[in-house]
């Protein structure tokens, strides 16, 4: 199996020994303690399922700023993106060494880890500013990531973390939350040796689907790994639970038994582009994937990266031999009127456009929205109907 990056073994952070978890979670109430932002919880759980291993906690100012610009740590360590905890205010915990840092996701706020903290340091604008442009290639503030990183505060608290569960995700996505460590062993129970892993945040249409079987054909994959993101999205993007019922029919109905696994992770969307693509593919290494399909403009957002930069930073900005996973590079697909069958446009050189079934995303919200099912060239009848249900429900 493919080892994890950086480590020949998964470093999860979440404690899974109950007489330590219960130590743990009885002196997180004498502890100083803060409310952390709903991007600092993100990474607290990926840290906790093992996602971001070797890692062992929140990054300190320097080493934030060297990932910034290189993608590795003051140390060498490959990391794609800052890993951080930013706060507005540290008073309530000035001076001490360990904290508990509290859940802004679940109603009560409780405790979700304890750092020892090693350093507290205050980020000035231009630190910030250089962090925003490497890691987003822009300073936009519509961008919706750079407008979330900008507004979480100056304050950067670092240390390794203790998490003592996986905020709302395991309770909310019961039957699809996975851990890296929970997706590794069910890898090895399946019997794969060879996996693709397909990221997503929106529901999956033909296309979609049919760049799954493409990819899986063409590695000689024995599994697939849908894994989606459950955390916080940007206005307008279908809710996690919408998707998760549309994923898992279209891989009931069109999916052998045993080739697909419909997992996700607990995580807000950076909408980062090229970096967020590295990212991505660094914790589906961890997980165990051999391969992983990125697309045109994956994780992108608006018209901020170019179609195939979140392909191309992979031979062009990652260290040499800082992954070991594969990219399948993969082209806009479509249904082809001409062959009567999905393609990778660029393998269907003798097309126009207007050999392709192509609807925008605007359209085909409106289309649901009014009751329509999309063409079954472009969507499966039992998804559309599941996207249908949502769209036309109350609001």
């Amino acid at each position: 199996m493919i080892k994890p990056v950086g480590s020949d073994v998964l470093k999860p952070r979440f404690v899974y020994d109950s007489a330590r978890h219960h130590a743990l979670s009885s002196e997180a109430e004498g502890l100083p303690s803060v409310l952390i932002s709903s991007q600092a919880a993100g990474n607290a759980v990926m840290l906790a399922g093992g996602y971001f291993s070797p890692l062992p906690g929140f990054m300190g100012l320097a080493d934030a700023l060297s990932v910034a610009e290189s993608m590795t740590t003051t140390d060498g360590r490959f990391f794609p993106v800052p890993v951080l905890c930013l706060l507005d205010d540290v008073e309530a915990i000035r001076g001490a060494s360990r904290i508990a840092l509290r859940d802004p996701n679940l109603e009560g706020h409780p405790v979700l880890a304890v750092m020892d903290v090693e350093r507290i340091e205050r980020v000035d604008d231009s630190q910030m500013a250089q962090m925003t442009h490497q890691v987003y290639r822009t300073d936009d503030p519509a961008h919706p990531g750079v407008a979330t990183f900008q507004s979480q505060g100056r304050f950067l608290v670092s240390g390794p973390i203790e998490v003592l569960h996986f905020s709302y995700f395991q309770q909310d996505f019961p039957d699809t939350f996975r851990t890296a460590v929970e997706i590794r062993n069910e890898i090895i129970e399946r019997g794969w040796r060879r996996v693709v892993a397909f990221q997503t945040r929106n529901p999956m249409h033909l296309a979609h689907e049919e760049l799954c079987h493409m990819a899986m054909e063409r590695l000689g994959c024995d599994g697939l790994v849908i894994h989606m993101l459950l955390g916080k999205l940007k206005p307008g993007d279908i809710p996690a639970p919408v998707r998760d019922a549309a994923i898992r029919k279209m891989v009931e109905l069109y999916f052998a038994p045993n080739s697909a696994m419909v997992t996700g992770y607990g995580f807000d969307m950076l909408y980062a582009g090229p970096r967020e693509a590295v990212l991505h593919a660094y914790f589906r290494q961890n997980m165990g994937a051999t391969h992983f399909i990125i697309g045109r403009d994956h994780a992108g957002v608006g018209d901020y990266y170019g179609a195939f930069d979140a392909q191309e930073i992979f031979d062009t900005e990652v260290p040499q031999g800082a992954l070991e996973i594969e990219i399948f590079k993969a082209d806009h697909t479509a249904y082809s009127k001409k062959l009567n069958r999905v393609v990778m446009m660029r393998e269907a050189p003798d097309h126009t456009k207007d050999d392709f079934v192509l609807l925008s995303g605007t359209r085909v919200r409106e289309m649901l929205s009014d009751g329509i099912a999309p063409p079954p060239e472009f969507s499966r009848p039992e998804v559309a109907q599941i996207l249908m249900d949502y769209y036309r429900s109350p609001a």
